[in-house]
């Protein structure tokens, strides 16, 4: 019989400020056929994060839950009918909410083996950010060396890696950020913009006269809009998030997706040599769980190798212990940061 195992964990109990998350304790139950059991060794805040906090995560669970979209971990124990031999691997996985914890059961379909020899807190920053941008930046839109294109909320966890990236295969990287992250931006090699800017496209078309071969566009609402005019004929607008479409309460996230989604199918129907999309990591995860798998197994690859050799580093802007997710998440909301706040059970 398994050592029963007591996990500490961090509850979003509603709709409250970073200081109402709650702290709890509570025995876990053997994992269920097909999860793993894992110690969470790194896990971190993200968008998603934040987002479910509003009550504006399209799909997020009913309060009370636990946050917490990835995580980085060892397996402790594997269920009954599972491959026994993962006990004691490093791995990291996708998760969606339960993340924020010092034990968690997560999908075993849904986790990676991790190689040895890489921090837990560096491999955080590449699962959900790492993929988001490196399948954006290569399944999505396809670049190629000589490209320019514009990111926008360059100082994000999600677009640091993305820029690295991006540099790496030889493409000139636009950010738009607060003036505050500029100095920062430039000491990387990105050439950057006010996003408040009300010329922003004539901007960017000043820098990249005829247009830039794609946009990533984390922020949505009038930014998609501006970032289509930014283009190029054969450009691609790479959308990953609806934040400007969004109220402040929660309210019905069905009508500003909505909205979002006929925009982008209304522009991919103009004879323009354009193109737009909306970027979801979990795309094909139901309707083709091995693609899925394969796709995530051979981009984390990548990444791992990427880190490993010092080509591509953490984009980290702070650690946290895990009972200090009340202050991490209030960091990480500040827009004050570059990198992702990671939390370490």
């Amino acid at each position: 019989m398994s050592d029963t195992i007591t996990a500490t964990e961090v509850v979003l109990p509603g709709l409250v400020e970073p200081d109402g998350l709650e702290i709890r304790t509570r025995q876990l139950p053997a994992p269920a056929a097909g999860q793993l059991l894992v110690r969470v060794e790194a896990t971190g805040v993200s968008f998603a994060e934040k987002s479910m906090r509003r009550g504006l995560y399209y799909g997020q669970p009913d309060f009370p839950f636990v946050p917490g979209y990835d995580l980085v971990g060892t397996v402790e124990q594997v269920a009954a009918n599972g491959d026994q031999s993962l006990v004691g691997r490093r791995v990291a996985s996708l998760t969606k909410t339960g993340g924020w914890a010092t034990h968690a059961a997560v999908s075993a379909r849904d986790s990676f083996l991790v190689p040895s020899g890489l921090d837990p807190a560096a491999v955080e920053t590449l699962i959900v950010n790492g993929i988001t941008a490196w399948q954006m930046l290569h399944r999505s839109a396809k670049v190629s060396a000589g490209d320019t294109i514009v990111v926008h909320g360059a100082n994000s966890g999600v677009s640091g890696v993305l820029i690295q990236l991006a540099h790496l295969a030889g493409v000139r990287v636009i950010g738009t950020a607060s003036p505050r992250h500029h100095d920062a931006l430039r000491a990387i090699g990105v050439e950057p913009i006010d996003y408040n800017d009300q010329e922003i496209v004539e901007r960017v078309l000043a820098l990249s006269p005829g247009g830039v071969a794609a946009v990533f566009d984390n922020v949505g609402g009038e930014a998609t809009r501006r970032s289509w005019r930014m283009l190029a004929k054969g450009g691609a607008l790479v959308c990953s998030a609806i934040v400007g479409t969004q109220g402040s309460n929660g309210g019905n996230l069905l009508i500003p997706f909505g909205k979002a989604v006929g925009q982008v199918m209304l522009w991919n129907l103009l004879p323009n040599g354009r193109s737009a999309s909306f970027y979801n990591i979990w795309g094909g995860h139901s309707a083709s769980p091995k693609e899925f798998r394969a796709r995530i197994e051979e981009d984390l690859a990548q990444l791992f190798a990427l880190l490993a050799s010092g080509a591509i580093s953490a984009n980290i802007a702070a650690r946290f212990p895990l009972t200090e997710a009340a202050a991490a998440l209030a960091l990480a909301e500040s827009r004050t940061t570059s990198g992702k706040v990671i939390l370490l059970p």
